[in-house]
């Protein structure tokens, strides 16, 4: 899909913006005919070298990172777009439907809108690009305050069936993967995005105040968004190292209850196998009271150790 702006351009050659959304070969074909600028492929826009995301021919620098499409960073996907900044046009090129752009085509778009400047257009994506990041960033963090909430605060005199537990375990570590990776999405966004505001405030002349005080408030956000990211990474980190913990002490507790059952069942089998042996010269097989003397040895011999570690707080 191709979208000029503003909406009033009578060609192609007359805008100061050009939005490419998924772009077919013609369409590329027909903005490279109209403005004489060489447009990157979706291949070059998706290269990960830092000298393919940021560079110049001339006056015309060419700029690409990975973005995401929404402010949900654990369902949603990371997208590239280009940027080509010419001195009196940009023209960009996405492949995904990012956000950030509805608001750019909202804010320019229309017969009534103010003609826009090709550097006020990318400055402005800027913007909503890390405004959109950093409320992926606020929505991330509210999800991992209630996974801790649900972890650590959770009524301790509440009891859970084994197999209630491990689901509910093993749903957790599923909601810290999710988030694990998405908050790795962000990451990839920021800095691609850190790489190109700081390339673009470098390299492009005759800016105005204005722009350069903007560019500079870009480039300290995306800072302040990647100390944020880091520090959300290291709170999944701790919460996936407590689930983990988490399933340790279930485990134990299994094993212990096993190890418990095994130790008082000794005794009395021992008790049992001697009184079973029938020896003739055994005393209480003539004793009336012989029988009811083995089940009683054979009870205490199993309730005194469940005693014991009930004392000492094992069970």
């Amino acid at each position: 899909m191709l979208t000029s702006i503003p909406a009033t351009a009578t060609s192609l050659s007359d805008a100061a913006w050009i939005d490419l959304l998924e772009p077919t070969e013609e369409e590329r074909q027909r903005v490279e005919q109209a403005t004489g600028l060489r447009l990157p492929t979706r291949e070059d826009i998706e290269e990960i070298e830092s000298s393919s995301r940021v560079y110049t021919e001339g006056p015309v620098a060419y700029l690409s990172t990975p973005v995401l499409e929404n402010t949900d960073c654990v369902n949603g996907r990371l997208t590239s777009v280009g940027f080509v900044l010419a001195p009196t046009r940009l023209v960009t090129l996405r492949f995904g439907a990012v956000a950030a752009f509805n608001t750019l085509t909202t804010h320019y778009g229309g017969a009534t809108a103010t003609p826009p400047v090709a550097r006020d257009v990318l400055l402005k994506a800027f913007e909503e690009i890390v405004e959109g990041t950093a409320d992926a960033l606020e929505h991330a963090s509210a999800e991992l305050e209630r996974i801790s909430h649900d972890a650590f605060h959770r009524d301790g005199r509440r009891r859970y069936k084994l197999a209630q537990a491990s689901e509910a375990l093993r749903a957790t570590l599923r909601k810290l993967g999710r988030m694990g990776d998405g908050i790795s999405h962000v990451r990839d966004s920021l800095l691609g995005l850190g790489r190109i505001a700081t390339f673009a405030h470098e390299n492009v002349r005759d800016r105005s105040p204005a722009e350069l005080t903007r560019s500079q408030a870009i480039r300290a956000d995306i800072l302040s968004l990647n100390d944020y990211q880091a520090h959300l990474s290291g709170k999944v980190q701790f919460l996936l190292d407590a689930t983990l913990g988490f399933i340790s002490i279930e485990q134990n507790d299994v094993v212990k209850t096993l190890t418990v059952v095994s130790v008082v069942g000794v005794p009395p089998v021992l008790i049992a196998g001697i009184y079973g042996m029938n020896f003739h010269h055994m005393p209480e097989l003539d004793w009336s009271f012989g029988y009811p003397l083995s089940i009683g040895l054979m009870l205490a011999s199993a309730l005194v150790p469940l005693a014991w570690f009930k004392w000492r707080g094992w069970m």
